[in-house]
């Protein structure tokens, strides 16, 4: 591959400023309380000191369908799920649910080889080769009038997939040789915390080199610390180069590894248990916030007590692939989670009706999804953004029963941790319709491979403070449904009168605008309308006020459904 190098691209400054921006969020804010701490949290801390002290919850399972887990992790490891019924490493399914020595979850990435996914194409890429293979060649007077609207479409990605590898040809190039120069000039300077003295000391006639200075002049003006910003440079020229070589390379193709009969949607007898997978960065930050080990001194706080993490990898570098999705909510479901999250999104599904298939599965036996509403500062609509809770039409005389949506899904939106005009995370999609409500995404200190720790944001990491919260009612509210949960997640939202900025815009709107309840998540209300409200299901019984008897945690030490056949 070659790629071309353009020291002048007018918009790199502007780039390197959005890399390099500035953290000063409190620590843990996420958790704390808008009136007692000036942060838009989700009053986690509030919820325990106050409401429910010395209670006791049930233990909730958890499935984070993400990259990978580090289930090894010093404030993982605790709270990961163990499948009780499997024997470790005797290559046998102990339990018969179809998945040999899955401890903690599986891997839908890989085969049974031990081999596994890292990259893979976005939909888009996918559907560009599809359509090629159709009409490469062909013009409009060649297509008959059944695949005119596929032809169509075969255009519009051709434009897509075409013009943005031919830009990233450029950015990427441009990019990784000024990562490669601010490299070479911390590596010649011999320090990672460089100053201005140092990089103007600092000689060498070579033009990229004197570029290098002038970013690293930048940063230092801005207060960053230098360390920092070259690790983050490397990170955005790593991002650019896979999206070159993998996201929108139409010439790659890696699904071949997995050994699947991929055109069989209940083909399922796949993948591995290596639910780490070989970058578990992702995962591992969305359980940190979801479970992370509370009040163990170690790193930091997660939202819920008394869960178990299920790590079931379904998301590689790229976009995930419906058949995948649906497989892996079918095995968390069969595995006993009550709260599945899913912190990944893309703008094609091509498959659907899998993926509504497993929706209504989970829902059927009363599983919560939450859902990451996407981080691409645009409204969100029917068709521009899946997974989504509203299903395919499901049958009747020209489709004419409709669509369903799910009761079972919530969509969340992103915050930043500045209350005002601020309030909402500048990436963050939003909509009246399709995103239910907003939680903390911006700045979230969480847990890393190695046992490390990283500030991230998006709404991939606005999802798990609502699954945590959702998990913190179905453990110490355990006869709550699903649908209970949402409802109370949604009804208590603290809602605030204020105008935002529209994320994707300089427009000021009313932050009730961006949301079905125009309100953020909070655990503090949620457990107080727990606390009064009647649950739904059958045989399930809770103490005054919330929590469990000793004998019920017995009783529900492990729980599965109902392996579907």
């Amino acid at each position: 591959m070659k790629l071309r190098l353009n020291l002048i691209l007018l918009g790199c400054m502007m780039s390197l400023s959005m890399v390099f921006a500035q953290t000063s969020a409190p620590d843990n804010w996420f958790n704390l309380d808008l009136q007692k701490d000036g942060v838009p949290g989700v009053s986690t801390e509030r919820a325990y000191q106050e409401l429910l002290k010395g209670k006791k919850g049930q233990q909730i399972i958890v499935a984070v369908l993400d990259s990978g887990v580090d289930y090894d992790h010093e404030d993982l490891s605790s709270v990961m799920w163990v499948n009780e019924d499997e024997i470790p490493g005797n290559g046998i399914d102990d339990d018969k649910n179809g998945y040999v020595d899955d401890m903690h979850g599986w891997n839908f990435l890989g085969n049974k080889k031990g081999e596994d996914i890292h990259h893979d194409n976005l939909e888009v890429t996918r559907l560009y080769v599809k359509y090629k293979q159709m009409f490469d060649g062909k013009d409009a007077s060649d297509i008959s009038k059944k695949d005119k609207a596929s032809f169509e479409k075969y255009g519009e990605y051709k434009e897509v997939v075409e013009e943005k590898r031919a830009k990233l040809e450029e950015d990427a190039g441009t990019f990784v040789a000024i990562a490669n120069a601010m490299n070479t000039l911390q590596k010649e300077i011999g320090k990672d915390d460089v100053t201005e003295e140092d990089i103007n000391n600092f000689e060498s006639d070579d033009p990229l080199m004197t570029y290098a200075k002038q970013v690293a002049l930048g940063i230092i003006a801005e207060g960053q610390p230098f360390s920092r910003a070259v690790k983050e440079l490397n990170e955005y020229a790593d991002y650019l180069t896979n999206q070159y070589e993998y996201h929108y390379n139409p010439d790659f193709e890696p699904r071949g590894l997995v050994n699947d009969n991929y055109a069989d949607p209940y083909d399922r007898d796949y993948g591995n248990n290596n639910y780490e997978g070989p970058d578990a960065r992702h995962g591992t930050h969305v359980a940190g916030i979801i479970a992370a080990s509370r009040g163990n001194g170690t790193g930091m706080e997660g939202v819920a007590d008394n869960v178990r993490i299920m790590s079931v990898r379904t998301v590689p570098d790229g976009d995930e692939r419906d058949k995948d999705v649906a497989a892996a909510i079918v095995y968390a479901v069969d595995n006993g989670a009550s709260v599945i999250n899913m912190s990944f999104g893309k703008g094609a599904s091509p498959r659907k009706e899998l993926v509504d298939e497993a929706i209504r599965y989970a829902e059927e036996h009363d599983v919560l999804i939450v859902h990451a509403a996407g981080n691409d500062s645009k409204e969100v609509a029917y068709g521009n953004n899946y997974p989504t809770d509203r299903m395919e039409k499901r049958g009747g005389f020209l489709g004419l029963f409709g669509s369903k949506y799910a009761e079972n899904w919530v969509e969340v939106g992103a915050l930043n941790w500045k209350v005002g005009d601020e309030l909402v995370a500048p990436f963050s999609n939003y909509s009246k319709e399709y995103v239910d409500l907003f939680a903390p995404g911006m700045e979230i200190y969480s847990t890393v491979p190695d046992s490390e720790y990283e500030d991230l944001q998006g709404t991939s990491m606005a999802a798990p403070v609502v699954a945590g919260v959702a998990a913190m009612l179905r453990s110490y509210f355990p006869d709550l449904t699903a649908e209970q949960v949402k409802e109370i997640l949604l009804d208590s939202t603290v809602k605030q009168k204020v105008k935002v900025t529209a994320p994707g815009s300089e427009e000021m709107v009313p932050f009730s605008s961006l949301s079905v309840t125009g309100g953020i998540v909070n655990a503090y209300k949620a457990v107080e309308m727990a606390q009064k409200t009647k649950g739904k299901k059958k045989g399930v019984e809770r103490l005054p006020g919330g929590g469990v008897s000793d004998d019920m945690i017995k009783q529900n030490k492990k729980a599965k459904a109902v392996v579907r056949p």
